[in-house]
């Protein structure tokens, strides 16, 4: 297990749309593993594999307390979301030092592959949601500032740019 560099945006892997993972193999759990390695020197409360160039539908979240409770996915897809949102500050470890408030399902449904290589669904609320919800957008190629105004998201990526 080891932390994995984050790709730095604009890096083309963070665009592309991430290869679903045929089976649970012990390959597949060391990149889990590393991906909460890395998440939690972040720290940070979700990871999708393609963040640290792993171009696989790969996610791990873990937005309890204490910690130490990560849910490790693959495929992960959401079969419902609730139509009450919730704002929420997001940021990625792939473009540091800005952030956005992003308004998302309070409560979605998940259905995906889990580390025993069983289809699991799973209701997560509040900041379990928005990062379940962030992760996926990342194993699709989308960046949370992908959810701005046009405005709002070419500030943001200039403010990034100054930051370099």
């Amino acid at each position: 297990m080891s932390v994995r560099r984050c790709l730095p945006w604009p890096d083309p892997v963070l665009r592309r749309k991430a290869t679903p993972v045929e089976a649970i193999t012990d390959d597949i759990r060391a990149i889990w593993d590393d991906m909460i390695d890395t998440m939690e020197a972040m720290p940070g409360v979700g990871l999708a594999a393609p963040q640290i160039g792993v171009s696989l539908r790969l996610a791990v979240v873990d937005a309890s307390e204490g910690r130490g409770q990560a849910v490790r996915m693959a495929n992960p897809e959401i079969l419902y979301a609730s139509a009450v949102m919730r704002p929420h500050d997001e940021a990625s470890p792939n473009l540091p030092g800005v952030h956005a408030t992003i308004e998302r399902p309070r409560a979605v449904t998940v259905r995906f592959l889990n580390a025993a290589g069983e289809i699991e669904e799973r209701e997560m609320v509040g900041l379990w949601a928005t990062s379940v919800q962030h992760q996926i957008d990342h194993l699709e190629g989308q960046m949370f500032f992908d959810r701005l105004s046009r405005v709002k998201r070419d500030m943001l990526l200039r403010r990034a740019g100054k930051k370099r």
